[in-house]
């Protein structure tokens, strides 16, 4: 069998199933199965947590590691999860308690600049040919944790093109300038046409600064990263480099979520098996029969996803004899907000349960996502896959992907959902109370289940793109 015609190697800070905080998780264990199929050899490469180490099937030492950032280590090779991992083993970075940037307090770890900066600097080792006999033609990094990759490669001058994909602009890894050279930062880079984020190192905008090419995970985030009210501060950085960055939408996938074969709920190839599932759900939650739609929230509970915005709206929906089941957690300001709500047609669950999400996205009429800016988001693809109709708001990846009800999309039988602008909690109820209205109109609301369920929301027209853009970084074109 001859060899793949691209190597890649993917830094990430956390892959699905192995651990998960957000979306990026999805996409970096998703990415591998859905490039197989594009000629691409991806391996994985991911910090040593606990959890990671004790999941790594038949793991073998690739090299030792005398120092790093503090301490030893090691990188191992190994498979996990059906992912081929490459996985820094360093004790004395990664071996804790909490989660991947969180201690048990919900406070970052102080030394989260040094344990990411480890992660890339392995990768460029790696890259480099210095660490085992595998070596990548590109290298793919997400976010920030992953951000010094390509500064490191450019100043090793190691000739291997590098990806920065942006999952979140709103997370930027930022550190001390005092710690600057201690993360390997020196000279010019330092100055503003380099890493200087406001008198900080940033380690997002290392990697946008000096990657070969950026991507974010949807056409319309990309244009919105180019404004001030999106950019966070890195809106100049993107601008001036338009002509290296691009869009490419997030997939999701159809194994994992699929109502016709999910062990989790009853099996339903049409919106004829949504019924059951909505009876399931409220007996599950304790919620009583209702006139209008039952809809869902799965998410983090902060205020970027509109939240906030959704407990002013509230009353509208239920007014409409609607109903709301919530699961998620984050903010506790958001948290006991939900939980205050007395209210027997509102049912809330704090904390995160894959099973129940993926009972309540089959078993609720409408899921939504009223985000005040969301890169790409995932649940409203769930809701597609499974006839449960996003209510979204015209931002990011929800414009792209969810076909809003109006006069012209439900003449010509298209639309999908409901997208609502601007981001306020005024226009969020004039959406809720037009979803009660659509609910309310059994065909209508039957046709736009089909419509929803025939969407594509699968890897494979993403994976192409991924594919195209590293055969022109590596001229295999």
């Amino acid at each position: 069998m001859s060899d793949p015609a691209i190597r890649v190697l993917s830094v990430t800070s956390e892959c699905a199933p192995l651990v998960k905080t957000g979306g990026l998780a999805d996409v970096a264990g998703a990415l591998p199965a859905a490039l197989a199929g594009q000629g691409v050899e991806m391996r994985t490469l991911l910090p040593g947590y606990r959890a990671v180490l004790e999941a790594l099937d038949g793991a073998t030492p690739v090299a030792r590691i005398p120092t790093l950032f503090g301490g030893p280590g090691r990188l191992l090779a190994g498979r996990a999860a059906g992912l081929d991992l490459l996985v820094v083993e360093a004790p004395h970075l990664f071996d804790r308690a909490g989660g991947p940037y969180l201690d048990t307090d919900g406070h970052d770890w102080p030394d989260n600049p040094e344990r990411f900066a480890a992660l890339a600097r392995v990768a460029a080792d790696i890259a480099a040919g210095r660490l085992g006999d595998w070596r990548p033609d590109l290298v793919h990094c997400h976010d920030w944790q992953a951000g010094l990759v390509p500064y490191y490669l450019r100043r090793d001058k190691t000739g291997v093109p590098s990806v920065l994909t942006i999952h979140n602009i709103a997370f930027q890894g930022l550190a001390p300038m005092a710690r600057a050279s201690g993360l390997g930062i020196v000279g010019a880079d330092l100055d503003k046409e380099g890493v200087e984020y406001w008198g900080q190192v940033s380690m997002l905008k290392a990697g946008l600064v000096f990657a070969d090419r950026l991507t974010t995970v949807s056409p319309t985030y990309a244009e919105e990263l180019m404004t001030p009210d999106f950019g966070m501060g890195l809106d100049g950085v993107l601008r001036a480099r338009r002509a290296d960055l691009g869009g490419i939408l997030n997939g999701i996938d159809l194994d994992a979520w699929s109502p016709g074969t999910d062990p989790e709920i009853r099996p339903y190839k049409t919106p004829r098996g949504k019924p059951a599932n909505r009876a399931a759900l409220r007996a599950e939650l304790g919620l009583p029969e209702a006139p209008g739609p039952l809809c869902v929230v799965v998410s983090r509970l902060t205020e970027q996803k509109g939240l906030d915005l959704l407990l002013e709206a509230l009353p509208r929906l239920l007014a409409r004899g609607g109903q709301l089941a919530v699961l998620g957690s984050g903010a506790a300001a958001l948290e006991g907000a939900f939980r205050a709500v007395d209210d027997p047609n509102v049912a809330v669950r704090i904390g995160y349960d894959e099973a129940l999400s993926h009972r309540m996205i089959a078993g609720g009429d409408a899921i939504l996502v009223p985000s005040r800016f969301e890169p790409c988001g995932l649940t409203q693809l769930y809701g597609l896959r499974y006839g449960t109709l996003p209510l979204v708001a015209l931002t990011g990846g929800l414009a792209d992907t969810v076909i809003p009800a109006t006069p012209a999309t439900m003449a010509r039988r298209v639309a999908t959902g409901i997208q609502f602008n601007p981001v306020t909690a005024e226009a969020l109820g004039n959406a809720l109370s037009r979803l009660c209205d659509l609910f309310a109109a059994p065909d209508l609301w039957s046709r736009m289940q089909r419509n929803a369920m025939a969407h594509p929301v699968g890897w494979g027209p993403s994976a192409a793109a991924y594919a195209a853009l590293y055969a022109d970084l590596t001229g295999e074109t």
